[in-house]
């Protein structure tokens, strides 16, 4: 059987498949985590529901800005769909140590797909509604609040430890490829909706809902075909007991609270400009919902070459110095697209803003797993999930509310400025992440 393998002992490369798909030596060195065969078919599977994602997280943005046309409602949504995470992932952090992590992924996923479903339905039948885009939102969050933990917690069990930044790196990819082609579906399937099939624009954003939900199937196939599962090496203790062991051993490592500290306020601050987007596509660029999906793209494939570049560095000395000098130069770029009014220019400079905020994120998330041992992953994992994914909802809110008080661009600008402002502490007082 094939989950009669080793619990947590990664699967050695395949050196014959690996020398076929990778050719040159930099190659290599820079998709080295392909050559495991769990890593890479999980990397494909999920990469495909992540695009579905990104294709309904377009069409979800763009459906509630035409419901609503309030840029509060705008930040509201991604706070709903994170507020489960914030309230729950400690949780799920324990459960992902106390439990086989792929059966948990798998509930997570089926309820992730029963939700884009129901999205699709309600437009379908033209009952659609704002407070039912946030409950269905709600819900998501819910199911992610316990499988995140699990997936990050997985991806070390499928590779060596000494190539788990570059699986982490090529993670990122997967998501951030999705996040590119995610809004080129959307616009593709707008278009393709309404010239062959003579769709209104909801009909189409329906077609994209349904699209996210047939992704998961994929998923859920490459998870039933992992040849890797954990088990907990023990008997677990009280649920209360494991929390605290896990709050208490991030308590005594001061780089892993430097880190949560730092993914905490620079996801707060550095997502205004996604969450906002919708408004500057419509009232600063004054375009429909086919270049905003340009303008998404953008983000995404500039996030692809960040990721890329983490990768083919793998882990090397001063990742986190470099992090944090990375982050100085995204919130410099953020503040130059607030002061675009150019399309071409902004496009170009959401490419670089995504570059350099995978390069940040990537960097940070390699080096919690690089310090986090495998019986403790799941908890130190959620823990800095609820920073880093807490911090996205908090600061989308956040900027959501101001943009309705002042100018989209002024609050967008103040987020690159405080973001400098975050790297620049960090590089003076450290508090463990500058040595990293």
């Amino acid at each position: 059987m094939a989950d009669s393998l080793p619990v947590d002992v990664p699967s050695t490369p395949d050196s014959a498949s690996s020398d076929a798909f990778l050719g040159s030596k930099a190659l290599r060195r820079t998709l080295v985590a392909f050559t495991y065969r769990d890593f890479r078919v999980q990397w494909f599977g999920a990469c495909t529901s992540s695009i579905g994602t990104w294709t309904q997280s377009a069409a979800q943005s763009w459906m509630i800005l035409s419901l609503t046309n309030s840029p509060f409602y705008l930040g509201l949504d991604p706070f709903l769909q994170q507020l489960p995470i914030m309230l729950f992932t400690l949780i799920g952090g324990v459960l992902a140590d106390r439990r086989d992590r792929r059966r948990t992924l798998l509930t997570s996923q089926y309820i992730q797909m029963s939700t884009a479903a129901a999205l699709g339905l309600l437009v379908i039948f033209d009952a659609i509604q704002i407070w039912q885009i946030l409950t269905l939102s709600f819900i998501t969050g819910l199911a992610q609040a316990f499988g995140g933990p699990a997936y990050q917690a997985l991806i070390p069990s499928l590779v060596d430890k000494k190539d788990l930044p570059n699986a982490v790196a090529l993670n990122s990819i997967q998501f951030n490829i999705a996040r590119g082609l995610g809004p080129l579906v959307f616009a593709a399937t707008l278009a393709i909706s309404r010239r062959t099939w003579e769709l209104g624009d909801s009909q189409a954003m329906a077609v994209c809902f349904f699209l996210n939900a047939l992704s998961f199937l994929v998923v859920i196939y490459t998870l039933l075909s992992l040849r890797v599962r954990h088990i907990p090496h023990a008997a677990p203790a009280r649920m209360r007991d494991e929390l605290q062991g896990g709050l208490a051993y991030v308590r005594g490592h001061s780089s892993l609270v430097g880190l949560i500290v730092f993914a905490a306020t620079t996801t707060f601050l550095g997502f205004s400009v996604l969450t906002l987007l919708p408004l500057f596509a419509e009232r600063v660029f004054h375009v429909g919902a086919d270049l905003f999906g340009w303008l998404l793209f953008s983000s995404g494939a500039g996030a692809v070459l960040g990721a890329l570049v983490v990768a083919w560095l793998g882990q090397f000395t001063r990742m986190g110095r470099t992090a944090l000098l990375m982050q100085a130069v995204y919130g410099l770029l953020i503040i130059a697209f607030a002061l675009s009014h150019t399309f071409w220019l902004s496009m170009i400079l959401l490419f670089l803003i995504g570059a350099t905020q995978m390069m940040v994120f990537s960097s940070a998330t390699s080096l919690v797993q690089l310090i986090a041992p495998n019986e403790m992953r799941g908890r130190v994992v959620s823990i800095y999930m609820l920073a880093f994914r807490g911090g996205m909802p908090l600061g989308g809110l956040a900027s959501g509310y101001l943009a309705t008080l002042i100018d989209p661009a002024l609050v967008v600008g103040l987020s690159g400025t405080l973001l400098m402002a975050v790297a620049a502490y960090f590089l003076a007082r450290s508090h463990g992440v500058r040595e990293l």
